[in-house]
C-alpha cells in the first residue's frame, strides 16, 4: 500500500505496487464501520495485503474485491523511529515507483525490506540509505562501484566514478564520492557497523534523492524528509 487519498463522499483512491500487475490505482467504498470489509487499517502506508482483484488493462481505477493483511508489522505502528523510516519510504516509493510495470523481484525486495525492519531489534538509523540505494539496482541506474579509486569523481548522470570531472554540473567531490562509495558497501546485516554522523547521514540521504531525480525525472522534492532527518538531531 503506498498511498491512499479521499474521493467524495463515499470513495477514497488508494495507490498500490502489486506482485503480479506492477503499480494500479483501486477506488475503494470507505470504511463505514470497524466490521466492514474494508478496514481503515489496510490503507494505512506500506501495510502488506492480500488483495482481491481482477484488473483490467484499460481502466484508470481497478475495483478490490477484497483485501487482508498480508503479514503483520506490528513493531513499524508502534517504534517512533521505524514508523518515521516507513512514513518516507512510503512517500519516496510512491514517486519512485510511478508508471512502474510488473517486477517480480522489485515487489519481493519490498516487501522483505519492510519485514527485516520490522523485526530488527539493533540500530536502525542507517536503514532508508540502504533500502534507497539498493533499490536503484532494481530501477536500472545502480552506480557501477568497480571503477572506484580514491581522489576519483562520482558522475551522477552515468551512475560511475571517473578521475576527472565531468564537464557537466551533476557530479561530486572526491570527499563526498567517497562517502557515496561507503554509503554503498552497508547492507541491512552490517549497516549498524557505519558510525554515521547526522550531518553525514542527512547529506548522504539528499545525494540520494537528488540521484533519484536525475534518473526519474518527475520525482519531487519529498514532504516527509525533515520529519526523517529531525529524528536524529
Amino acid at each position: 500500500m503506498l498511498h491512499s487519498f479521499k474521493y467524495g463522499e463515499t470513495r477514497m483512491i488508494v495507490d498500490m505496487y502489486t506482485r503480479s500487475h506492477g503499480r494500479q490505482s483501486f477506488a475503494v467504498p470507505l470504511p463505514k464501520s470497524a466490521k466492514g470489509r474494508m478496514k481503515k487499517q489496510f490503507f494505512q502506508p506500506l501495510t502488506l495485503l492480500a488483495i482481491e482483484t481482477d484488473v483490467r488493462p484499460r481502466l484508470q481505477l481497478q475495483k478490490l474485491a477484497g483485501a487482508a493483511i498480508l503479514t503483520p508489522l506490528p513493531s513499524v505502528q508502534t517504534n517512533p523511529t521505524k514508523l518515521s523510516i516507513t512514513l518516507f519510504l512510503s512517500e519516496f516509493l510512491y514517486h519512485a515507483l510511478k508508471g512502474e510495470q510488473q517486477n517480480e523481484p522489485l515487489f519481493d525486495y519490498v516487501v522483505n525490506g519492510l519485514q527485516w525492519l520490522d523485526g530488527a531489534e539493533g540500530r536502525v538509523a542507517n536503514f532508508h540509505l540502504v533500502f534507497v540505494m539498493r533499490l536503484a539496482r532494481f530501477l536500472g541506474f545502480y552506480p557501477n562501484l568497480e571503477d572506484y579509486v580514491p581522489g576519483c569523481f562520482f558522475d551522477l548522470r552515468a551512475s560511475s566514478f571517473c578521475v576527472n570531472a565531468p564537464v557537466h554540473r551533476d557530479f561530486l567531490q572526491p570527499q563526498e564520492a567517497e562517502k557515496v562509495q561507503l554509503m554503498m558497501r552497508m547492507d541491512y546485516a552490517n549497516m549498524h557497523l557505519f558510525q554515521l554522523s547526522h550531518h553525514d547521514r542527512g547529506r548522504l540521504l539528499e545525494i540520494a534523492l537528488a540521484y533519484y531525480r536525475i534518473h526519474l525525472p518527475a520525482f519531487p522534492e519529498l514532504r516527509s524528509l525533515g520529519v526523517l532527518q529531525e529524528m536524529w538531531r
